[in-house]
């Protein structure tokens, strides 16, 4: 018997396009890492990426259909990402260690943009609380409302979820703030929301419950510095459009 033939037998029998499949599906995997360790993510398109966050937590399978069907689903990396994992399960195929990658991913964008905050000062670091809330908020699927109590430094010390509400609000109570900001003994707010529906322009019930903050707070020398609104397709400040 010949050595190919011994080896056939050892092993089994196998398909004649398994071969082929494997070397195609281990070589994708190397090209796609190399490509992103020599040009950076901006090489790779959304699916792609989602295949390289896939690959830790599925390792024997073509992930790409998966990826793509993420991105179909979501819109966008940053979108899945960021999908509750309730959501995440009703994609086929998608289990829990790749769901916790997805979450562990989110994690990390959150606490890389909260560093910048915590060592410098944040008034003067405006564009960096603006990055901070967009990760922390804007492909959230339900409005969230943010607090960033600061001291008399205007340095972060403390930043608090205040209330998540529905689609397209949030209840959130003046006194209830204001009372929060005098238990941290806080000098200074921004505060923060997010619109899942994209657009962030400010409504009439954002304005009237931002000065009604104003309104309480001021008395007790506590400034509301600014209120930024953060979604899919912008943000805006409060301060910027002469709001407050």
């Amino acid at each position: 018997m010949t050595s190919e033939g011994r080896t056939r037998k050892r092993n089994g029998p196998t398909p004649s396009g398994l071969r082929e499949e494997s070397i195609h599906y281990h070589g994708h995997r190397q090209r796609l890492r190399d490509r992103f360790m020599a040009a950076g993510e901006n090489a790779l398109a959304d699916y792609e990426l989602m295949e390289l966050l896939l690959f830790r937590a599925i390792l024997r399978r073509d992930v790409k259909p998966l990826a793509k069907a993420l991105i179909d689903r979501f819109g966008s990396f940053a979108e899945a990402v960021a999908a509750r994992p309730e959501r995440l399960r009703e994609i086929d195929g998608l289990g829990e260690a790749a769901i916790v990658e997805l979450k562990l991913v989110e994690a990390a964008a959150r606490r890389l943009a909260r560093g910048k905050l915590e060592k410098r000062t944040v008034l003067s670091s405006f564009m960096d609380v603006m990055d901070y809330c967009r990760t922390a908020m804007a492909y959230a699927e339900r409005e969230e409302f943010r607090i960033l109590f600061l001291d008399k430094r205007n340095a972060l010390i403390a930043d608090e979820v205040q209330g998540v509400g529905t689609i397209d609000h949030t209840p959130v109570y003046p006194r209830e703030v204001v009372r929060r900001a005098l238990e941290l003994g806080a000098s200074a707010l921004i505060l923060a929301h997010n619109h899942p529906s994209g657009d962030p322009t400010p409504s009439a019930a954002d304005i009237r419950m931002t000065k009604d903050i104003i309104t309480i707070a001021q008395p007790f020398g506590i400034a509301v510095h600014d209120h930024l609104i953060v979604g899919r397709n912008g943000q805006a400040s409060f301060r910027g459009l002469k709001l407050i």
